[in-house]
């Protein structure tokens, strides 16, 4: 039988090289490098999360171009295991394009992800920007000198996006006391029985939405679904929570919304351009919580990644199909 020659990034193959040969139970094979010279030869690639580093999809630095490069080059390639949930990265659809399967770590972050997003709500919806900035000044300053925050208990999220990070999201505000909306790519209902519509009739729910939660793929469906008129839709005083992608939401109007005071306030981990600009006005904004791009870091990450692609490679080595597979582009 061939040999499986498999594309890793050096600190993978240090790390998990005897995993790896476990899981393909004595079957051949060679862990390669972008700097070896058998590279050109891999058959499978597994993208850890040390490939991508501080790369973003709009800014690749040279470590990660060069296991990009070597992925494209390698006319043998047959599967690639990602480390992330998002395939909207341009090599990605390069290597769909020329057959190659993509897999998936969707939901090996998704109670990060989750708890994020909630944790960016409670901030916001307990004022804890204004409450922060107070104590940086050294000013003893109370909610109570100004108009209270609403209960929490008892307001309205619109989660858009049903995934495994939309339902974890769902279950721990349903537990705070919030009614849930679902957006998602069918109307059909949830087995939760949350009101729920299409990503084409978003607009229904808007207006009753206390909260907005991102939670979806970026998509031809998806791309800019939160534009200007959405925004107004939402009720005066509403929060926006973005851990999808940046390019879910229009940013220029998401600003226009925070800057007129329409919308209360947001919490986002993405952005329409990462890393955000540093003349970004979202960075100053007193009713904004920015991060980047790290909702769903977490120590336990990299290890279930680890596992997913484990599991996947006995699945191949043996003839079957990874599980996990991203649409076709």
């Amino acid at each position: 039988m061939t040999p499986l020659c498999i594309l890793v990034s050096a600190a993978a193959r240090a790390a998990h090289g005897d995993a790896i040969a476990r899981a393909l139970d004595g079957r051949a094979h060679a862990l390669v490098t972008p700097e070896d010279d058998a590279a050109h030869a891999a058959e499978i690639a597994f993208v850890s999360r040390d490939v991508t580093g501080l790369s973003t999809k709009h800014e690749i630095l040279p470590e990660t171009q060069r296991f990009y490069a070597a992925m494209a080059a390698s006319p043998r390639l047959r599967w690639v295991q990602v480390h992330s949930a998002g395939m909207d990265r341009a090599i990605y659809t390069e290597l769909q394009q020329k057959g190659v399967m993509l897999s998936t770590s969707a939901g090996s972050n998704a109670e990060v992800v989750a708890q994020t997003a909630v944790a960016g709500l409670l901030a916001l919806g307990r004022r804890f920007p204004e409450l922060i900035a107070a104590q940086r000044r050294g000013e003893w300053s109370p909610l109570i000198h100004r108009p209270l925050p609403p209960d929490i208990h008892g307001q309205t999220a619109t989660i858009v996006g049903w995934g495994e990070i939309g339902q974890a999201i769902a279950r721990i505000l349903a537990a705070i006391g919030l009614q849930i909306q679902v957006v998602r790519s069918s109307g059909a209902p949830t087995d939760q029985g949350h009101a729920c519509c299409a990503y084409e009739q978003i607009a229904q729910l808007l207006p009753a939405s206390d909260w907005l939660i991102l939670a979806c793929p970026l998509t031809a469906r998806t791309q800019q679904l939160i534009d200007a008129a959405a925004l107004r839709a939402l009720p005066r005083g509403a929060g926006v929570i973005n851990v999808a992608r940046g390019d879910v939401l229009d940013e220029a109007a998401l600003i226009a919304a925070l800057d007129s005071g329409h919308l209360g306030g947001a919490y986002l981990d993405v952005f329409a351009h990462e890393p955000l600009a540093p003349d970004s006005p979202l960075w100053s904004m007193p009713q904004v919580l920015a991060t980047p791009h790290s909702a769903g870091f977490s120590a336990g990450n990299a290890q279930r990644v680890v596992q997913l692609f484990l599991g996947n490679l006995r699945r191949y080595a043996q003839g079957q199909t990874p599980q996990r597979l991203a649409p076709a582009a």
